[in-house]
């Protein structure tokens, strides 16, 4: 049966050319809005692959510069560097996060004095990568005999870390361990050391999530049970509401949701009410599954990368956390 009728509206007029596409595009990406994930690592002589993170490294001093030079070029906005100790340098406490010669510190100062302002330096605030146990924060035992991680026992260990960063040259912080009050602990102590223009890049929403597994490959990490007491329970979504209005309360200038891909919904939710920048970390567990879907050939990877960046921005997310940060851009300018 042949129908006479002729539509008024064709949407489709739209997407008849990929300028005309581009032209009417609802959502932009911006280089300098995305931010690459970096690992150095302690005792190495050269660059390390990590298995479960195809195309990412542990870095030396050399290679990491290297990789920034490479991100910067490209138009990236900023590196968010994580620090992979010496197993024999771990302790109760992750003493090596506040040292000045720790891994980490060291390769912060060796970023930012080689390329001082051109890209954004921020430093990863937590202590489980340096502490034997591998939990975010001290321990203690409680009345009943449990080990527990310590939240006001952890607080004075995050001060001390994020001043030590930002001598170190970081021009933000990142503090994700998900302790109740960091954030106003690591604002009061950075002002008290004079480092009022240093950034905070709180991790707000951040859940005990299963798309974490290749991080810890990443960092070496030495975790005993879990972070489920402290970190966000996935069937949660007006906690993270609370938790980004406390962390806003307390100074932060930058909020996160972590990950990014399951929890669009929270990332909208959280847009709608922040009055500061937010951004999204598309972690490993993302990054892995596309990758290996990809190695697979069951789907075309630069076509997956691009709609699932897309898909973080358009939920609201104006900073992209991403390991395929230098790669976005390069396509972004063609």
């Amino acid at each position: 049966m042949t129908s006479n009728y002729t539509p008024f509206r064709r949407p489709r007029r739209l997407r008849t050319t990929p300028q005309m596409r581009n032209f009417t595009a609802e959502t932009d990406l911006n280089p300098n809005r995305l931010v690459l994930p970096m690992f150095i690592a302690d005792g190495l002589d050269a660059p390390r692959d990590i298995t479960s993170l195809p195309g990412v490294q542990q870095h030396t001093e050399d290679s990491l510069l290297r990789a920034v030079e490479e991100a910067a070029n490209a138009g990236v906005g900023s590196i968010d560097l994580f620090g992979v100790p010496l197993d024999e340098d771990k302790d109760a406490t992750g003493s090596q996060a506040v040292a000045e010669d720790g891994i980490l510190n060291r390769g912060l100062r060796a970023v930012r004095e080689r390329f001082g302002d051109d890209i954004l330096v921020m430093a990863d605030t937590c202590l489980d990568e340096f502490t034997d146990h591998g939990h975010c924060g001290v321990l203690s035992t409680d009345r009943y005999g449990h080990k527990i991680v310590d939240n006001d026992a952890t607080l004075p260990q995050y001060a001390k870390m994020a001043v030590a960063q930002a001598e170190a040259g970081a021009h933000i912080v990142s503090p994700s361990g998900m302790m109740d009050g960091q954030i106003r602990h690591i604002r009061e102590a950075l002002d008290e050391a004079g480092h009022q223009d240093v950034s905070i890049m709180a991790y707000s929403a951040k859940y005990a999530s299963a798309f974490f597994g290749p991080f810890r490959e990443a960092v070496g990490s030495s975790l005993q049970g879990d972070r489920r007491t402290y970190q966000q329970d996935p069937r949660n979504l007006r906690e993270s509401i609370l938790e980004t209005q406390l962390d806003i309360d307390e100074g932060a200038d930058m909020v996160m949701v972590k990950p990014a891909m399951p929890y669009l919904d929270v990332l909208s939710e959280v847009a709608d009410m922040s009055p500061v920048p937010v951004a999204a970390y598309q972690v490993s567990g993302e990054y892995a599954m596309i990758s290996a879907a990809a190695q697979n050939g069951w789907i075309d990877e630069e076509a997956a990368i691009m709609e699932s960046i897309y898909g973080i921005r358009r939920a609201g997310a104006d900073i992209i956390l991403t390991y395929w940060a230098t790669r976005v851009a390069q396509m972004l300018r063609g």
